[in-house]
């Protein structure tokens, strides 16, 4: 793997991580981060002009994840999240040969959590269409423990409920139930939750599926493995005193830019994290595709 370590350590630790996704869903990584490592700040990215990135071209997703992976390696960030499931599943290798920093994924982490819970049962994945399609957790879970049952279903509907933020109707239970009324009957041992917006919805998701089985949610489970690997790398931010307890979601030590719709987003980050974003810019990240043809 690259090394993020270019300065001494003790100047590397005070950065920031970066975060990026194809939208507001990757707020929900970014809670589970902030809620974790309370020393950390943290820079974030919704690429909302060109979502979503499930409706896209393999080529087309690397291209819009190594710009977007570029743009804040060059404001000096430590450690970069890929939160989208569908950039995770796609582009990780690209991006990773196209910046110099460390990169981690959702979906790896997501799938050693599900096999350690799951106990050798079958384990359910809930995602979009192209994470579905790209079997990427089948694949991680696979390469874990081969002997697991892994049933998939794309449930595409739960992202435009939880922008809405239709978190506990009627309607969102309907839906629920359409998807995983079968899979609530396959003796699952735990159910990825394989799209960021997902846990917003965990409630309904885990009404339907039963009580007994465990929810895992990608982001917990990528925010507990980057606190080990900011410790084993020894570039954990470095406490302040009062610093931790003062912490708040959205607030001004952590920077978000969008490329589109900044007010949308704002609505839909207060329906998420009950917090509007103190420091909210737009900015554009295209126009240099360096993306080779070969």
């Amino acid at each position: 793997m690259k090394s993020a370590i270019r300065n001494p350590q003790s100047a590397i630790s005070n950065l920031p991580i970066g975060i990026f996704d194809s939208g507001v869903g990757g707020l929900t990584v970014y809670r589970a981060l902030h809620e974790r490592l309370p020393n950390e700040r943290f820079v974030y990215l919704g690429d909302t002009a060109r979502v979503p990135y499930g409706t896209k071209s393999l080529a087309t997703v690397e291209r819009y994840a190594i710009e977007n992976s570029k743009f804040l390696e060059a404001h000096g960030i430590k450690l970069l999240i890929v939160a989208c499931n569908t950039a995770s599943a796609l582009a990780l290798p690209a991006i990773r040969e196209a910046v110099n920093i460390e990169v981690l994924g959702v979906i790896e982490p997501g799938a050693r959590a599900a096999v350690q819970a799951a106990g050798g049962r079958a384990i359910g994945i809930i995602a979009t269409e192209a994470t579905v399609q790209s079997r990427a957790y089948a694949r991680a879970i696979g390469a874990i423990d081969s002997s697991v049952t892994v049933i998939e279903r794309a449930c595409a509907l739960f992202v435009p409920l939880a922008e809405e933020g239709w978190v506990d109707t009627e309607v969102t239970r309907d839906v629920a139930t359409q998807y995983l009324a079968e899979l609530a009957n396959d003796g699952l041992g735990a159910l990825v939750m394989g799209c960021t917006h997902y846990p917003i919805l965990r409630q309904v998701i885990g009404a339907v599926i039963g009580d007994d089985v465990p929810l895992i949610d990608s982001g917990e489970a990528t925010a507990q493995e980057v606190e080990i690997f900011l410790n084993t790398k020894k570039i954990a931010g470095t406490p302040r005193e009062g610093l931790a307890d003062e912490r708040k979601l959205c607030d001004d030590l952590d920077h978000f830019y969008v490329t589109d719709a900044a007010e949308r987003f704002a609505k839909v980050a207060e329906r998420f994290l009950g917090s509007v974003p103190s420091v909210l810019e737009a900015v554009e990240v295209w126009g240099h595709d360096e993306l080779r043809t070969n």
